[in-house]
């Protein structure tokens, strides 16, 4: 009972040392950001929870400054996701938190995807974002994925709205 606490007790530790970091990153230190993630990372390892995988790699994504570094780290991240989807019971909680990553994870590749040029594979991971978006709660979060979809949808021409344009690069 006390060593499953204390391992509880880790992975809320891991959990909020990202939590600070992502809020780090957003209040315009990228590359602190940066450093802190990849620090972390590598304590996490490349086989280590894959929720922690997950969650570090698709904020990673979000410091790069190389587009396709920012794709690379967004397919870590999905692949991350996928493991834990595939390891059935025992990752129940895992699932259950990664479940409303997955709208962001695909409109993150999306982006990734759009601002390389490749439509298609753009398009395909808009269409798994929206399709996973159904899960989530109206709550601000809900909110906030599905008026981003409907933005890229226009961007791709898949909602009916204005032509595309490739998106600016994040600063």
């Amino acid at each position: 009972m006390v060593a499953e606490r204390q391992g509880q007790a880790a992975a809320d530790a891991v959990l909020t040392r990202i939590g600070q970091v992502v809020i780090l990153h957003h209040a315009g230190d990228r590359e602190e950001a940066r450093r802190r993630l990849l620090d972390l990372w590598a304590e996490v390892g490349e086989h280590g929870d894959p929720l922690y995988r997950c969650t570090l790699a698709h904020y990673l994504a979000d410091t790069q400054d190389d587009p396709a570094d920012e794709l690379a780290w967004d397919l870590r991240a999905l692949t991350a996701a996928e493991e834990i989807a595939r390891d059935g019971p025992a990752a129940r909680e895992g699932a259950l938190a990664v479940r409303a990553f997955y709208p962001s994870l695909h409109l993150s590749l999306a982006a990734d995807y759009a601002g390389l040029g490749q439509r298609d594979a753009a398009r395909t991971h808009l269409r798994r974002a929206r399709s996973a978006a159904a899960d989530l709660a109206d709550d601000g979060y809900g909110q906030g994925v599905r008026a981003a979809i409907r933005r890229w949808e226009s961007r791709l021409g898949e909602g009916g709205g204005e032509a595309w344009t490739p998106p600016r690069q994040r600063p």
